[in-house]
């Protein structure tokens, strides 16, 4: 039965299982794998990328995070409702129109809410983001300057290069942290996201790298761009930062890599989807001939 259910290089003779001590976890995994692998292969390209992208790694941290209110880790009942919803892709539109830009009809799977740019919704989430970053790092006891950069290159540039500066991470050097949400659903990526999970976080980390490393060269700082897609996907270069900084959580704490990680992973992870609930809650607004 288990044979017939996955793919041929998946399979396991039974000489093999009975010789071995294969767990029913790492079974299940490969069931599990399958099943995604059929669903992606069915479903449009944006439902292939929103799929790709919830089953990335810690993506999903907020489903395992406590509903513990004065850590700031729940959801009111209409935002856990409305994220269920967004997360499972069904239709969160409602049929209305965005109620800050009546020209533009809310999307089924939410995009348009999520990246809308009138409101300071999105302003909002990047910098609970960076706060709960720029938190971990001084717990960490590493000291952090926020939105660093400014008028500081050779070109005067109004761009920010740092929403956190680290004075002291890595071999001596200052780090840069560029932090950004994308959407795998944008339009210029849609089709790769549809195809490799991350790609719209891996290009989006690609562009600030292009933008932004030169810059830092000039002051001595490392450009570290900490991308996130909407669905909570994590780009490489964030992911590598994490690790790094989990180390250096786990030996100021006290407590395990794997735990410090674990909550710093779920405390972002609640945030980017209560900040994605809200907009699309307060984006909704029945059409007109229903009000």
């Amino acid at each position: 039965m288990f044979n017939r259910l996955v793919p041929a290089e998946d399979s396991i003779k039974v000489e093999d299982f009975l010789s071995s001590a294969i767990s029913q976890g790492k079974l299940s995994a490969k069931l599990d794998n399958q099943l995604l692998s059929s669903v992606v292969e069915a479903s449009t390209v944006a439902n292939k990328a929103r799929l790709l992208s919830v089953s990335s790694p810690h993506a999903a941290s907020w489903l395992s995070m406590p509903p513990c209110e004065c850590q700031g880790l729940h959801l009111e009942p209409s935002q856990f409702q409305v994220a269920v919803k967004w997360w499972l892709g069904l239709d969160t539109s409602g049929d209305a129109q965005c109620v800050l830009c009546p020209e533009k009809s809310l999307d089924p799977l939410g995009h348009h809410a999520t990246t809308c740019k009138r409101g300071g919704d999105v302003v909002y989430c990047h910098n609970r983001l960076r706060d709960i970053v720029a938190e971990s790092c001084r717990r960490a006891h590493l000291s952090v300057h926020l939105e660093v950069g400014h008028n500081l290159t050779p070109d005067h540039s109004n761009t920010r290069l740092a929403d956190i500066l680290i004075p002291h991470w890595c071999m001596g050097k200052p780090a840069a942290l560029d932090l950004f949400v994308t959407s795998p659903l944008n339009p210029l990526t849609l089709l790769e996201a549809g195809v490799t999970a991350g790609a719209a976080a891996k290009a989006t980390e690609e562009r600030k790298l292009k933008a932004n490393t030169g810059k830092c060269a000039d002051l001595g700082w490392v450009c570290v761009p900490v991308v996130a897609e909407s669905y909570g996907a994590w780009g490489l270069m964030a992911r590598d930062f994490f690790s790094k900084l989990g180390s250096r959580l786990a030996t100021s704490l006290g407590k395990s890599k794997s735990v410090v990680t674990h909550e710093l992973y779920g405390r972002m992870s609640m945030n980017l989807v209560r900040a994605n609930a809200t907009v699309i809650l307060s984006r909704s607004v029945p059409p007109p001939e229903l009000q």
